[in-house]
């Protein structure tokens, strides 16, 4: 095991850099330029005199101390400037002279005063020696080591001496690299990729006839969609390496930073060829290049421009394809997405229900499940959820049946999973007071009511007034027995009829209104204002586009194309459609007072009522409802 992850990943191996050579030659020579001029500034400087003069100096009362040694006579003046640091006395000029048959020299130093002995009296302390000398030398061959450490790091990027490395990590094929039976809810995105990886096994039959590869392919998709996935199992269907990077990597403070990783990466790519080459995260380095003010010779747009060229430069039949993945293509400039670089657009969205289903199925292949799961019931539940969000809800369940001690994962753990992930875990120990939790079981039976009682709503799933650590303090789910993929005007207005009737019940009710209605009053805002402003289902404005999305994978915020009087208009008509709703689920309440009441008393007891429970109670008379058996109670 611990092989195959050793050959899954690899680091390529940088060469020493000349740079590298070049600074410890540097090093070395100021390091022996130091210790030189620290052991000459030690010892001092050394003048030679006569010994007459010796003896003149004296008998002046100019000498300070002598050492007389055998062959020569080393002495100090008093009136030489001395340097003196804290610990001792150094950097003093010294004289020499050359002794003679004097038997009267220490007669004549002891009259004189003069310090003398057989030994010098100035020499250097040890302490002095360790602090001169060998200190320098320890932070000299400190900044070595660290360069050393340095240039080490240069093929991760990391290094502060390896600027223009690419910080690439390139994956090679083994048992455990990804394929596409790992990749489930992506057919069509699968489908337009099989191409790549027959190329890159087959080569000569294109080349046959003449037909070139394309050398990129854009995966644009919202997150979690499995655009990084499906990359991998690119590479392990072609069995070939796998240079993954982000985007982010290229773009430093240094000038020409990025485009020299740029370079460096298709230079390892083109050395491992037959390769892929995957960019994550693409936008950071290929958005639209500004050409107002300086920014259009920034760091970034260089790293564009070597990107353009080295994808131009590099021979497609060597087997090099280029992969980049973002959630924002409208972003992306446009020499990038011409044809002969990012030749194919391959959309990975969101799964259907199949693909949610199919999603869940490969990742509860890790887990032990019970076998009578229904993943098609998940999938339901589960509608606009991406692949990570899936994966998420699995692995809830999984936790939960091991804090439950259950011996495999069942149906109930799955579908709990989805209202953890949706709304958050249960905050059983949070206290409501009594008022309030009533005017929350009116609001929640409001919207269960009214979903009920028209035909174009979805069905009621649960119904709970338990708060969740996601702040709601309760919730009324609803999934649809079907998918669809257009929403038809009678949708939206019941979507819209739903959402203002826990206002509506809380008012007619509890003869007040709380804050509890804040999210839906912010969800029905908003649709009401996309059928006018995008859907065109206004009889006032008709067929017209008063506002644009910037980024629909993101769910970036829409803004207005229109004048301010038509912004006030449609802020009018807005409100009408919303009041409209609003009166059209009051109504629905009237007309079933007594269900309203029944059904908000049976939630204050029971907190939680399933989909079952909620429709059973509907289709009984007006007799007294009987709670079902404990056993009875369907927790979703």
């Amino acid at each position: 095991m611990e092989d195959n992850k050793q050959k899954r990943y690899e680091k390529p191996k940088m060469p020493r850099s000349p740079l590298f050579w070049v600074l410890v030659a540097l090093l070395g020579l100021l390091l022996i330029s130091t210790t030189l001029s620290t052991s000459s500034y030690l010892r001092g400087s050394t003048e030679k005199v006569e010994y007459s003069a010796f003896l003149q100096m004296v008998a002046q009362g100019q000498v300070d101390q002598v050492s007389i040694g055998a062959d020569v006579i080393t002495f100090t003046l008093k009136t030489e400037n001395k340097l003196t640091w804290f610990y001792n006395t150094t950097g003093i000029k010294r004289y020499q002279t050359v002794p003679v048959n004097d038997p009267n020299l220490v007669d004549r130093l002891t009259a004189a005063g003069v310090t003398f002995g057989g030994e010098s009296q100035t020499g250097v302390s040890f302490l002095g020696v360790l602090i001169s000398i060998i200190l320098p030398l320890a932070f000299y061959a400190l900044i070595i080591f660290f360069l050393v450490r340095m240039f080490k790091k240069g093929g991760s990027g990391m290094g502060a001496m390896s600027f223009g490395k690419s910080s690439a990590r390139m994956y090679t094929v083994s048992d455990e690299s990804k394929k596409f039976t790992d990749v489930a809810g992506q057919d069509e995105a699968k489908e337009a990729l099989i191409e790549l990886v027959d190329f890159l096994h087959q080569p000569e039959k294109y080349r046959a006839i003449g037909a070139k590869l394309p050398k990129g392919a854009l995966l644009v998709g919202p997150p979690g969609t499995g655009k990084t996935l499906l990359a991998q199992a690119v590479a392990g269907e072609a069995k070939v390496p796998f240079f993954f990077v982000s985007g982010s990597a290229f773009v430093e403070m240094f000038v020409g930073t990025g485009a020299a990783r740029v370079r460096d990466l298709f230079k390892q790519a083109n050395e491992k060829a037959p390769c892929i080459i995957f960019i994550d995260e693409i936008d950071a380095i290929g958005k639209k290049r500004d050409a107002v003010g300086l920014s259009s010779n920034d760091e970034r747009e260089q790293a564009l421009n070597q990107l353009l060229a080295e994808m131009d430069g590099f021979d497609a039949s060597k087997g090099i394809v280029v992969l980049g993945a973002t959630n924002r293509p409208e972003i992306l400039d446009a020499a990038l997405l011409r044809p002969g670089r990012f030749d194919r657009r391959i959309t990975v969205d969101l799964p259907d229900l199949r693909g949610r289903e199919a999603v869940l199925r490969v990742h509860a292949r890790d887990i032990t499940t019970a076998k009578d799961i229904d993943y098609a019931a998940v999938a339901r539940a589960t509608v606009g959820a991406s692949g990570a969000d899936l994966a998420n809800i699995v692995n809830e369940a999984a936790l939960r049946a091991v804090r439950m001690g259950h011996q495999a994962v069942t149906q109930d753990d799955l579908e709990s999973s989805v209202e953890t992930v949706i709304a958050g875990t249960e905050r059983k120990s949070f206290v409501i007071p009594e008022a309030e939790k009533r005017i929350v079981a009116y609001h929640e039976i409001g919207h269960a009511l009214v979903a009920a009682h028209q035909k174009n709503a979805v069905p009621v799933q649960k119904i709970t007034i338990i708060p969740r650590t996601s702040g709601a303090l309760g919730y009324t789910m609803q999934v649809d027995e079907e998918e669809h993929v257009l929403m038809k005007r009678e949708d939206i207005l019941a979507k819209l009829a739903v959402l203002t009737a826990g206002r509506a019940a809380e008012e007619y009710a509890c003869n007040t209104c709380t804050t509890g209605a804040s999210n839906d009053i912010e969800q029905a805002t908003k649709l009401a204002r996309a059928m006018v402003t995008r859907y065109g289902m206004s009889d006032k404005f008709g067929m017209v586009a008063l506002e644009t999305n910037t980024n629909a994978y993101l769910g970036g915020d829409a803004q207005l194309a229109c004048s301010g009087d038509t912004a006030a208009r449609v802020d009018d008509e807005v409100m009408r459609l919303i009041k409209e709703a609003y009166d059209s689920a009051l109504a629905i309440l009237k007309q079933n007072t007594a269900k309203l009441h029944d059904l908000a008393e049976y939630l204050l007891e029971k907190e939680n009522i399933s989909g079952e429970e909620f429709q059973r109670i509907l289709s009984q008379q007006d007799e007294k409802i009987t709670p079902l058996p404990a056993g009875g109670e369907t927790a979703v």
